[in-house]
């Protein structure tokens, strides 16, 4: 027996708390009947519907997409912008992106139909590390850098500690490249981290999610994850350590 919500998070048809707010607003029935109840458990032999559609378990694809910038990361856009999932026409499973990218922002981002996965690779209790190249207006100091590294007050919450590199100095355009690694997902969080250090955000991009990277690709290209990939990142979120 399994907790619903995981039922329908394997089954692809979304994370596993999209899933918990579809069954708190009654759009899930077992065996007929509308279940509302987020501790309820269901068996292989229940029948699932989700908003008039039985549940089929699908089976698990995992993506690494290099995002380009000006894609929305969600799978739909009420504005009609290109999304993560219009690079993907050719692809039947129900995908969704894990975690999320700026706009504005380039870089690593996984697709799955796996809402287990997701959740181990996005909540921060997991700790999986995210690497990001930063160009910034202006040249910060010492302390800046430091408080980058100790965490900043932000408006929902102070951020965790963070590994801070400066890579590069161009004084005649008053701009640096730094690298920081965070394992959290505050909203546009590493723009308004450098924006509390007075060094505003002028390119971003995620280099690296755990242990896959950009590496080989070019904006807009994607490739199957290996199942050793996929191994390596649930050992790392549920170790702390690459399997």
């Amino acid at each position: 027996m399994e907790r619903l919500q995981k039922v329908l998070a394997q089954a692809g048809v979304a994370s596993r708390r999209k899933s918990e707010t579809l069954i708190v607003a009654g759009k899930v029935k077992v065996n007929g009947v509308v279940v509302t109840e987020l501790g309820t458990k269901v068996s292989s032999s229940d029948r699932v519907e989700v908003e008039g559609v039985q549940l089929v378990k699908e089976t698990y694809v995992y993506f690494l997409l290099y995002k380009p910038r000006g894609i929305i990361s969600t799978v739909d856009d009420e504005k009609g912008r290109k999304t993560v999932l219009d690079l993907f026409p050719q692809i039947e499973q129900r995908i969704f992106p894990v975690g999320r990218l700026d706009y504005d922002t380039s870089g690593v981002i996984i697709m799955t139909n796996d809402g287990d996965f997701s959740y181990l690779m996005t909540h921060p209790k997991f700790g999986i590390k995210k690497k990001y190249i930063a160009k910034v207006k202006g040249i910060p100091g010492r302390e800046a850098l430091r408080k980058l590294e100790t965490g900043i007050d932000l408006e929902d919450g102070r951020t965790a500690p963070a590994h801070v590199k400066m890579q590069s100095v161009d004084k005649k355009s008053e701009s640096a490249l730094i690298e920081i690694t965070i394992h959290e997902g505050k909203n546009r969080q590493v723009r308004r981290m450098f924006d509390a250090i007075g060094c505003p955000v002028q390119k971003l991009r995620r280099e690296s999610f755990g242990n896959v990277t950009t590496h080989g690709l070019n904006a807009g290209d994607a490739r199957e994850l290996t199942k050793h990939e996929v191994k390596q990142l649930r050992v790392l979120a549920e170790t702390g350590k690459i399997g």
